[in-house]
C-alpha cells in the first residue's frame, strides 16, 4: 500500500528527510545571497564602508553632537515629566541663541571606609614644564558654543522659568558609613529648568581658555544620562537610587552649563585617547569612590556605534552576514553559532570595552587595554598620616592624625600617576586626635582636659591637612603629574545633621537662584581648603601642575541628587516621616548614579583636555 503525500506536497520531496530539505533551502538561499554579495562587492566595497562604522563612531560623540545641535535648550518644564521641552534655535553663526541661568549644587562625601587600595604599575610619563596656575583662567581659542549666562530671554512666547527649592543650614556630622537621616519634603513646585548662580571659584587656570568652568547654571537636558543604573556594573548599591526604588528620575537630566562656554557631554573615547598610556587616581574618602565609580560607568559606555547615517549598502552587507551565519548553523548544527551571532550583533551596534579589574587589597585598579589606561582608587580618609598607637595622653585605639605628614599609603605610588583627583574633608567630623610636630594640639569629639583650650579644632585641622598633602605633591622630586583638588562637597541635611534628624527627602529638582541657604560649616571648610591650596602653590618646586576644581557653590543647589531614604533595595524600607515627624534614615551626602556626580568627571575631562592638548600644541 502506498501512503499518499500530504495535499499540495510532491511525493518526491517527502521522501527526503526534513533536515535535508532545510539544508537544501538554506544552501539555495545562501547561494543567492552570495551572488547578490558579489554584485554589491563590485559597487560598494565593504572595507571602505564598514570600517568607519565599526571603529570610528563614538557613542559619546553622538551625544555631544546632539547637545550642540538641538536637543538641549532651555526647557519650559511646568510638569515633572519634563515633556514640555522647548529648544531654542541657533543663530546664523551656529551659536545658540538661548540664555541659560545658572545654579549650583552641593554634593557631599561620606566617610564609609573602604580599604580597597590599588597597587598599580602604571607607566610613568614625563611631563613638560608647566606653570602652576591658581586663580586665573585663560582664553580658549575657538572654544565652544557661546552662551549668554545670566539673562532669561523669551522667544516665540517661550519663557524660561526658574527652578526652586530650599535648603537649610547644615550642621556637619557624618557616620562612618556615611548614613544620613532626613526626610524633608520638597519645597515649592518648580517651574523652570535653569538656575542661576554666582561663582567664587578662582583657582583653575588654563593655557588656552578664559572660560570659567565653575560659574554657570543647571539646565534640563532631555537626552538624559550617558549610562543607566542597569548598564553599569560597578555602582555601589547605596548610590543605585533607581534600583533602590526612588520614584522620580528628573535629577538625572540636569546638566551644568558654564556661563561663557560649553561643557561637553562626557566623551569616553576622547578621555581614553587623552589618557593613553596614563593613569588616573582617585584618592580620598567615600566621595572619591563615588566619583571613581561614576568615571568607570561613563567609560563603560565609551563604545563605538553605527552611524545613524549608515549607507544602505552597509546595512545589506550586515544582513547578508547574518543570514549566512544562520544558514551555517542550520547546515552544520553548530550550537555555539547562535550565541556568537548574538554577541556579534551586540558588538556591531555597541562595541563596549569592559575594563579589566586588576585591583588588590591596597587599591582598586581598572585597566582599559585599548589605550593602556588605568583608573585607580586609593582609600585615604584624611589624606594625612594616621596612627592608632598611644601618644602622650591620647590612648591607643583613637585615630591620631599627624597633620604635618602626608598619608604614605598613596604617596609611594604618585610617581606612577599622571592625574590625581583628591577628595577629603568629611572625616574631620569624626572622632580623632590632632598632632603637630609630635605634640597633641587638638581633637574632634575628644578632649579630656576641658580646662585647657585646644590649639587646633577640626576646621583648622582640615586646612592644615590640605596644605600638607598638596605641598607634598608639588614638591615631590619624582612627581610630574596633574593634581586636581576637588573642592569641599557640601551635604544637604535639612532640619538637622546626619544623626539628628537632618533630611533631603522629597527633593526632586535643583534649587532656584537665590534660594540657597548658606551653610556656615560648608563655607568655612571651603575657605580653609582654598587657603591651603593657595599656600601649597607658593611652595611648588617640581614640574607637576595643581588645579582646584571648585564645585562647592554650584553643587549646593543639587539637594535633589542624593539617595535620601533610597539607600537599599529592601522593599520594606521606610521612606516617609513617621507619626512623630521624624525622617527615616537616609543618605544626603553621596550622590545617586547616574546623577550630578557625573558632572565632576565632565569637568575632570575638560581640565585634562586643556592641560594635555595645551601641552601638545606648545610642543
Amino acid at each position: 500500500m502506498t501512503l499518499a503525500s500530504p495535499k499540495g506536497t510532491p511525493a518526491m520531496a517527502a521522501a527526503f528527510p526534513r533536515s535535508l530539505s532545510s539544508m537544501a533551502v538554506s544552501m539555495g538561499g545562501l547561494a543567492l545571497l552570495l551572488v547578490l554579495a558579489s554584485l554589491f562587492l563590485v559597487s560598494y566595497p565593504i572595507g571602505s564602508t564598514v570600517h568607519e562604522y565599526f571603529y570610528g563612531i563614538d557613542r559619546s560623540n553622538v551625544g555631544n553632537q546632539s547637545i550642540v545641535d538641538s536637543s538641549v535648550g532651555v526647557v519650559n518644564k511646568d510638569s515633572t515629566s519634563g515633556s514640555d521641552l522647548e529648544v531654542r534655535p541657533f543663530g546664523p553663526d551656529g551659536v545658540k541663541n538661548n540664555s541659560v541661568n545658572f545654579m549650583n549644587n552641593n554634593a557631599l562625601a561620606s566617610g564609609d571606609a573602604e580599604n580597597n587600595v590599588v597597587s598599580d604599575n602604571a607607566e610613568k610619563k614625563e611631563m613638560e614644564k608647566v606653570n602652576v596656575v591658581a586663580n586665573d583662567g585663560k582664553k580658549e581659542e575657538g572654544g565652544g558654543v557661546k552662551v549668554f549666562s545670566n539673562d532669561v530671554k523669551k522667544e516665540k512666547g517661550e519663557e524660561v522659568h526658574v527652578v526652586s527649592d530650599n535648603s537649610g543650614n547644615v550642621e556637619k556630622g557624618l557616620g562612618e558609613n556615611g548614613q544620613d537621616d532626613s526626610s524633608s519634603e520638597s519645597g515649592s513646585e518648580v517651574n523652570m529648568d535653569v538656575s542661576a548662580v554666582s561663582n567664587n571659584s578662582g583657582a583653575f587656570g588654563s593655557k588656552d581658555s578664559e572660560c570659567d568652568l565653575f560659574h554657570g547654571s543647571w539646565f534640563y537636558d532631555s537626552l538624559g544620562p550617558v549610562y543607566t543604573n542597569n548598564s553599569c556594573p560597578v555602582i555601589t548599591q547605596m548610590q543605585n537610587c533607581q534600583g533602590n526604588g526612588r520614584p522620580d528620575k528628573e535629577y538625572e537630566n540636569w546638566r551644568w552649563k558654564p556661563s561663557q562656554c560649553e561643557l561637553p557631554r562626557f566623551d569616553g573615547k576622547k578621555f581614553l585617547e587623552l589618557m593613553r598610556g596614563k593613569t588616573l587616581a582617585f584618592v580620598g574618602d567615600s566621595v572619591a569612590r563615588n566619583q571613581m565609580e561614576s568615571m568607570l560607568c561613563l567609560l563603560w559606555q565609551a563604545s563605538y556605534k553605527l552611524s545613524p547615517r549608515m549607507p544602505w549598502s552597509t546595512c545589506i552587507w550586515f544582513f547578508i552576514l547574518l543570514y549566512g551565519l544562520l544558514a551555517f548553523k542550520c547546515v552544520y548544527n553548530v550550537n555555539s553559532i547562535e550565541k556568537k551571532l548574538f554577541l556579534h550583533q551586540q558588538n556591531f551596534f555597541f562595541q563596549v570595552e569592559a575594563p579589566k579589574n586588576r585591583g588588590n587589597k591596597r587599591m582598586q585598579r581598572y585597566y582599559f587595554r585599548s589605550t593602556s589606561t588605568m583608573i585607580v582608587r586609593i582609600w585615604s580618609s584624611w589624606l594625612v598620616h594616621r596612627t592608632s598607637e598611644a601618644i602622650d595622653f591620647a590612648p591607643q585605639g583613637i585615630d591620631k592624625l599627624h597633620l604635618d605628614l602626608p598619608d604614605e599609603t598613596f604617596m609611594e605610588y604618585i610617581p606612577s600617576f599622571d592625574v590625581v583627583v583628591l577628595s577629603s574633608g568629611h572625616w574631620f567630623a569624626k572622632q580623632s586626635v590632632y598632632v603637630l610636630n609630635n605634640e597633641i594640639v587638638g581633637g574632634q569629639l575628644w578632649w579630656p582636659d576641658k580646662s585647657q583650650p585646644m590649639k587646633v579644632n577640626n576646621v583648622e585641622a582640615f586646612g592644615i591637612s590640605v596644605e600638607t598633602i598638596l605641598t607634598s605633591m608639588v614638591t615631590h622630586p619624582n612627581y610630574t603629574g596633574l593634581t586636581i583638588l576637588r573642592s569641599y562637597s557640601p551635604d544637604h541635611y535639612e532640619g538637622g545633621a546626619w544623626n539628628t534628624g537632618g533630611s533631603c527627602t522629597g527633593k526632586v529638582k535643583p534649587l532656584e537662584p537665590g534660594k540657597l541657604v548658606e551653610n556656615g560649616f560648608t563655607d568655612i571648610m571651603h575657605k580653609k581648603q582654598v587657603t591651603g591650596f593657595d599656600n601649597a602653590i607658593k611652595k611648588a618646586t617640581n614640574k607637576s601642575k595643581l588645579r582646584l576644581m571648585d564645585i562647592t557653590e554650584s553643587f549646593g543647589y543639587r539637594h535633589d541628587g542624593h539617595p535620601g531614604p533610597y539607600r537599599s533595595p529592601d522593599p520594606n524600607k521606610i521612606t516617609q516621616r513617621g507619626p512623630d515627624g521624624r525622617p527615616p534614615p537616609q543618605d544626603c551626602l553621596h550622590w545617586c548614579m547616574p546623577g550630578p556626580v557625573d558632572t565632576w568627571n565632565e569637568l575632570v575631562l575638560e581640565i585634562i583636555r586643556r592641560e594635555f592638548e595645551g601641552k601638545r600644541n606648545s610642543s
